[in-house]
């Protein structure tokens, strides 16, 4: 089996509520490019942003909690497009923790490691590589920042890290797609899965740190983007300058 197609413990689309979402969906019969297209929109916007337990998440696992951050929703999307036949890779790299500024701050923000690892998928579409970054943050999340932090302009914090945090390129059209390249200070290189990623590179937090995050920071952190996702259907406040943005680049 094409080894950017097979399952692996982590991408594991055999799992009974894998199979059960792509034949309620009906992705497999759909012509290949809308394929994608659906599978990213599910995992863009009907998985939210948040901050799981670990990196290193099975798929289903994703899929059962109903949110994910860079990491496990690569995971999750890399199962899910494998599962309809459709070939992918992992990319690896880390990002600068400013990117996350904003979601975390204070003591929780300095006990964070100064780059994170960090991924995105890449899909096979017109006998090349596309990158799939784009997913991580859903339509309420961005549209929550805008109204909250800035309507347009070059963003870093917040989870964002984009030229433009008005009209990135987040939507699938066969291109590349990404919303936290602009905090990536180092690439990592492409693996044909996380498996093998994780394996070589460990995950984010270990020891004390982890146990803080699973206990402590990722709760205050997941209470802070849900806050942000509330602003998406409140009237936009732009009075407040953010407080986090991108440096001239």
């Amino acid at each position: 089996m094409d080894a950017h197609i097979q399952p692996t413990p982590l991408l594991d689309y055999d799992d009974a509520s894998v199979q059960s979402l792509v034949t309620e969906r009906g992705w497999r019969d759909l012509p290949y490019e809308t394929r994608i297209g659906a599978v990213y929109d599910f995992v863009r916007d009907g998985i939210t942003f948040g901050y799981n337990t670990d990196d290193a998440l099975p798929a289903s696992r994703v899929l059962a909690d109903g949110y994910g951050q860079c990491n496990t929703k690569t995971t999750l999307l890399m199962a899910l497009l494998r599962a309809v036949d459709v070939p992918c890779r992992f990319h690896g790299a880390t990002i600068d923790k400013r990117l996350q500024k904003g979601v975390i701050d204070g003591i929780l923000y300095r006990l964070a490691p100064r780059s994170i690892l960090h991924s995105w998928a890449e899909v096979r579409f017109d006998d090349r590589w596309v990158d799939l970054e784009g997913v991580i943050l859903d339509a309420g999340y961005l549209t929550g920042l805008r109204n909250t932090m800035a309507p347009t302009g070059p963003f870093l914090g917040y989870g964002a890290g984009t030229d433009d945090i008005g009209d990135p390129p987040v939507a699938w059209t066969g291109t590349d797609t990404a919303i936290q390249k602009t905090g990536v200070n180092r690439d990592l290189g492409t693996y044909d899965d996380p498996d093998t990623f994780y394996a070589r590179s460990g995950t984010n937090l270990t020891g004390v740190r982890n146990f803080l995050f699973q206990r402590v920071i990722r709760n205050a952190m997941n209470r802070k983007v849900a806050s942000i996702r509330g602003c998406a259907v409140s009237p936009a406040v732009r009075r407040r300058r953010p407080s986090v943005r991108a440096e001239p680049r």
